[in-house]
């Protein structure tokens, strides 16, 4: 070991390219009273630099034991590097710190402490407690600097970087003071840390063998080759007049300086460019440059000067225009920055109107191509966010897992500490129970009494101490719980500002996608059959568009997974239309419906969804029913849902009712029973849970149908029935429960006769349709009329099975969630709300085939089910019950008093038959006389 009086001339400069000694000459606390009385306004901006010698416990075999190491603090990595001496040029190895918890023990060796990270475990030594208290805070505050420092100059303009950097302070200030509540600030220690620490000697170890570090040798041995080189050129120097060595002394100053500009930059001018180096300069160019690759540790390679007040201001200005060449830099990124933006936008304007001016194919093909391509780029962009998303969610399992173990430890602590305290307590009782009532017993020598009071006040005085170790030690975990769980939240924000980053990103796809299919369609249409190869390359592209790369989401990525050929419910998502223009436009559809899904859903979605997991107990509120208009969340619905049909049906549920009903269908076959199982395989022929062949499904239907036609035996089955038990099947997932939602539509939400023979209600609810269509929008009716379209052909079936077949799944049981709770109002609501959406397309059709077309799938291509709730909830207001009751028992009257007067028409026409007899026109033969012929 070589000490800093051995290399008098090391100790002359600093390490080539290193800011460090810069950095520690600037610290106030180790320099001379009168420099840091003439640098004082550098020192409060210059950054507090940490760096010593520790003891690092580690090695294998015999070897195995502490080892003198010199670590450095590196504030742009937030890593802690650490060499055999403060001398060498190349690290042994570092410290991830951005990711590690400290931790420090009472009953281990004074001045030990430990850093855990993810992958290993580093135990570490300092000279004195006070120097490992000083290393330990210094650490903290380092790690929470770094987790809180501002964003990257590129991207944010300086002024935000200006405005940033006071609210930095300001917050950095806040948590030292937070932290001043577990732990005062440590002083620091003198000669054991910054420069004073690298001016002393290396610690001596017991073999110089020992402090070898074996697992780096490559380091250790171009570290000493290093060395060498060093003293070789310090002896050879030695002659030298005293100029040559103060020109190589400020061989870093030089390097720190800013680079020149660059050549390629706006507005500069070549001729402004630096003059080429003389050749005499070239030489110590190339020394520096060598110097500078081989130097990856910014430590003290040739010592410290002890005098630095001149050269200390030097410096400071130096770093001043660091920092201006920074900020520099930074805002000519950014105007490179919004160059481009300008450029993107000219370039999509020329785009546009390129497209529009184009007057071949050829070139709006072109165009096509082009969008194909920036789709692709946003693809990728998006994948980036989903690969950083997932490192985040890793960081931060991790980080919550390294809490709960700091909380478990801590808490051991705390109990050993109680208990220590109560054994001390009973031990200071009894001790002054002694002395004040001493025991009935034989006198002891003066020398034994006083040898066992000595003995005593030992004790006293160890677990003094050991009281405050565990003191300090519960005040330092303290504050290492605080600062990691403050860091764990601000992981667990940028999270959720990337995962809604990612949810805005992946809509804007969707909508682009769309736009483009759309395209393809107008296109296609455009073209037409005139030209083969365009129509051909039309065909391709709209074949690749149309094919799924369907993947099932993840638990735990929410609304971040790919639109898959399935939604949650098992319904296909794109219709397999035989008509590829159908299946473009439902593909179209699907990815308006996830673009708006994923919009939603952070400012809507996930506050219903907390307003729900709020909720203790259900009863009917004010507040209930507007939770139900907006929708229930997929995992709360079937309880909501069982609770709603409770409600309805509680005066007719008996104890074991279903099993009875299902024993009685086994033992008699019901008439209506073959009409249920033609209908089985035409229930919903897209859910991929009816269609399967090993689905249970179809049978738990069964059942289910035939238990209801035992219950309501003037029923019995009707059609429409098998679509209201599958809704209700494949949210429940529980056949009983099924079966009394059914009971409940059919038997006290529905009214009378609505599903008999007759379907006598469901022909009075279209006509009071017919009338508030009439009433809150006129305009369209007039339209219609005026092209003779009846809107029971497709009303009808909306009324019968509640949009069953109309709506795409999400926005169909967002209807029943309130239908379940209201009643019949939601259906007329949401019937006139359907055409309130679509009501600009519908005029803007002027042929009635066109229309009744339109209308056969219109209702398919609703997406937005905000819109769609709000229109029918506020938009058709008011809507009173009392008026409902009133169109319904007005129509009511007029349709039965139509099917009376048909019915006494029909029996007059057979009284008629009747008295006419069985007539047979004159030459004909009746088939009695055509039967008696042989």
């Amino acid at each position: 070991m070589e000490s800093t009086e051995e290399k008098p001339a090391e100790s002359s400069s600093p390490v080539p390219g290193s800011e460090e000694p810069a950095g520690l000459a600037r610290d106030p606390e180790v320099l001379p009273p009168k420099e840091s009385e003439g640098c004082a306004r550098p020192l409060e901006t210059a950054p507090k630099k940490i760096c010593g010698y520790l003891s690092k416990f580690g090695g294998k075999g015999p070897i195995r034991g502490w080892k003198s190491r010199w670590f450095f603090y590196d504030e742009r990595k937030c890593h802690l590097y650490y060499s055999r001496t403060a001398q060498d040029a190349n690290p042994l190895d570092s410290i991830d710190l951005s990711s590690a918890v400290f931790d420090c023990k009472a009953d281990a060796e004074e001045g030990t402490f430990e850093i855990k990270t993810p992958s290993r475990i580093i135990t570490l030594k300092a000279a004195t407690k006070q120097a490992m208290l000083y290393w330990l805070q210094q650490l903290q505050m380092k790690r929470w600097e770094f987790h809180n420092s501002p964003p990257a100059p590129p991207a944010v303009p300086d002024a935000a970087l200006a405005g940033n950097g006071p609210a930095l302070r300001l917050e950095l200030e806040q948590e030292e003071a937070e932290l001043e509540e577990f732990l005062c600030p440590v002083k620091t220690p003198t000669g054991l840390v910054g420069m004073a620490a690298a001016l002393q000697p290396v610690p001596a170890m017991p073999l110089a063998l020992q402090n070898i570090s074996l697992k780096h040798l490559g380091t250790e041995i171009q570290n000493t080759m290093y060395n060498i080189r060093g003293n070789k050129q310090t002896q050879g120097t030695g002659h030298r007049p005293s100029g040559e060595d103060s020109s190589l002394s400020e061989e870093p100053q030089r390097e720190e300086q800013p680079s020149p500009p660059d050549l390629s930059a706006p507005g500069k001018d070549p001729a402004d460019s630096p003059k080429p180096t003389p050749k005499s300069s070239l030489t110590a160019n190339l020394i520096q440059k060598a110097k500078r690759q081989s130097n990856t540790f910014p430590l003290f390679t040739e010592g410290l000067t002890r005098n630095r007040t001149t050269q200390e201001k030097v410096l400071a200005l130096e770093q001043q225009v660091l920092m201006l060449t920074k900020e520099l830099k930074a805002q000519k990124e950014l105007v490179k920055i919004l160059h481009k933006a300008l450029e993107a936008a000219q370039q999509e304007k020329r785009v546009s109107s390129a497209y529009l001016a184009a007057a071949e194919d050829k070139d709006r093909l072109e165009l096509v191509r082009h969008k194909v391509r920036q789709i692709a780029e946003l693809g990728r962009r998006v994948e980036a966010l989903e690969q950083e998303r997932e490192s985040l969610v890793q960081t931060a399992s991790l980080r919550e897992q390294e809490v709960q173990e700091l909380r478990q430890h801590v808490q051991l602590l705390l109990d050993k500490n109680q208990a220590k305290q109560e054994v001390i307590q009973k031990l200071s009782e009894k001790v002054t129970q002694d002395f004040m009532h001493p025991p009935n017993q034989p006198p002891t020598p003066p020398d034994a009494a006083d040898r066992d009071l000595l003995s005593q006040q030992e004790k006293m005085e160890h677990l003094k101490d050991d009281m405050e170790a565990y003191r300090t030690q519960n005040h330092f975990l303290n504050s290492e719980i605080h600062q990691v769980t403050r860091i764990w939240r601000k992981v667990a924000e940028k999270e959720k500002a990337l995962l809604m980053k990612c949810a805005y990103l992946q809509a804007k796809n969707c909508q682009v996608e769309s736009k483009y299919l759309a395209g393809l369609r107008r296109l296609q249409e455009a073209v037409g059959v005139e030209a083969d190869e365009c129509s051909e390359l039309l065909r391709q592209l709209i074949q690749e568009a149309l094919q799924w790369e369907a993947s099932e989401a993840s638990a735990d990525s929410v609304v971040l997974s790919p639109i898959s050929e399935y939604d949650e419910y098992g319904f296909l998502t794109v219709p397999n239309y035989e008509v590829e223009d159908l299946r473009l436009l439902a593909k179209i559809q699907v990815l308006e419906v996830h673009s708006h899904h994923l919009l939603a859903h952070e400012a809507v979605e996930q506050p219903l969804r907390e307003r729900w997991a709020a909720l203790g107990e259900l009863a009917p509120s004010a507040e209930i029913k507007q939770l139900l208009r907006a929708g229930v969340p997929r995992e709360h619905r079937p309880r909501v849902w069982k609770w709603l049909v409770r409600l309805r049906v509680r005066h007719l549920q008996g104890p074991g009712r279903y099993q009875e009903l299902l024993s009685r269908s086994q033992a008699c076959k019901h008439p209506a029973a073959r009409q249920i199982e033609l209908d089985l395989n035409r229930t919903f022929p897209s859910n991929k849970h009816f269609t399967c062949p090993a689905s249970s499904f179809p049978d738990r239907l069964r059942r289910v149908l035939l238990a209801f036609s035992w219950q309501n035996p003037t029923i019995g089955y009707c059609q429409g029935l098998n679509r209201l038990a599958a809704i209700a099947l494949l949210v429940l997932d529980e056949e009983e429960s099924a079966f009394w939602c059914l009971v409940a539509i059919v038997e006290t939400i529905m009214p009378a006769d609505y599903y008999s023979k007759t379907l006598l209600a469901s022909q009075v609810d279209q006509r009071v349709l017919q009338d508030l269509l009439l009433e809150k929008l006129p305009k369209l009716m007039a339209h219609l009329g005026q092209h003779r379209v009846d809107l029971s052909f497709v009303t009808f079936n909306w009324l019968l099975v509640v949009f069953a077949d109309s709506l795409i799944s999400n926005i169909l049981l967002q209807v029943w969630d309130a239908f379940l709770y209201e009643g019949t109002k939601v259906v007329f609501r949401y019937a006139l709300a359907i055409f309130k959406y679509n009501e600009e397309e519908i005029l803007r059709l002027q042929d009635g085939l066109e229309i009744y077309q339109y209308l056969r799938f219109f209702t398919k291509t609703i997406c937005n089910s905000r819109k769609l709730m709000n229109i029918a909830f506020n938009d058709m207001n008011p809507f009173p019950m009392k008026q409902l009751r009133q169109l319904r028992m007005a129509h009511r009257e007029r349709l039965e008093a139509e099917l009376h007067e048909l019915e006494q028409l029909k029996a007059k026409y057979l009284e008629t038959r009747a008295a006419q007899g069985p007539a047979v026109p004159e030459g004909c033969t009746s088939e009695d006389e055509g039967e008696a012929e042989p």
